[in-house]
């Protein structure tokens, strides 16, 4: 089974690298593509001192936006959706993580933390399916395509809010130490909670949204 990885990446200059070099060592990926979401640090020039393709976008459209511009470019059917600013990602991670997937036959995987920061943890067992670390077809993407394009941070809530409508099958994969930084430590808390405030109101605009 070959996999394309696609990571959405946001003013994440100082931590992509940290997602990207398991990922382009696993043996499990056959391309990894990243989407600099209209980034003004660096991040596609950090990007690209790994063997990845790079997507980059003038302006911020949103992370609805930069997957389906990974999805695009992804030459294989099985997508693996990976946050850029993810923390003790290692290549064993990945390998599990497809793994899993692959002999569960489920429809969509989506990996939540376990045993990382007690927040993080907290918030993936209170909503497992707003994770981001996601696995499924380009088929199911284009099925959901056309209900999230207009959103945001609101995309893991359409995804799952649309698995569950038509009866996609589905599975936990626990990614052990795994955690993420926090938005208040990435732009400062007055901004970091701004940026929280907007994605919980996109999520919860999906949770009352008709698909």
């Amino acid at each position: 089974m070959k996999v394309s990885a696609v990571v959405p990446a946001y003013n994440e200059a100082s931590r992509i690298g940290a997602v990207l070099k398991p990922l382009v060592r696993s043996s499990s990926i056959d391309e990894v593509i990243v989407v600099d979401d209209g980034s003004d640090d660096g991040t596609a020039d950090m990007a690209r001192e790994f063997p990845v393709q790079v997507v980059r976008l003038e302006e911020n459209c949103g992370k609805a936006k930069a997957l389906d511009e990974g999805v695009m470019r992804a030459r294989n059917d099985v997508l693996l959706f990976l946050d850029a600013d993810l923390v003790g990602l290692t290549e064993t991670h990945v390998d599990h993580f497809i793994d899993a997937y692959a002999k569960s036959g489920v429809d969509m995987a989506v990996g939540v933390f376990a045993n990382g920061r007690k927040n993080t943890d907290f918030a993936q067992k209170f909503n497992p399916y707003a994770s981001g670390q996601r696995i499924l077809t380009k088929k199911l993407w284009e099925r959901a395509k056309a209900n999230v394009q207009e959103m945001n941070y609101g995309i893991e809530f359409a995804l799952s809010k649309l698995a569950v409508k038509e009866g996609w099958s589905k599975e936990k994969v626990k990614l052990e130490g795994v955690t993420h930084v926090l938005k208040e430590e990435k732009r400062g808390f007055s901004s970091g909670m701004r940026e929280r405030f907007k994605m919980y109101g996109d999520m919860i605009k999906w949770l009352f949204k008709k698909i």
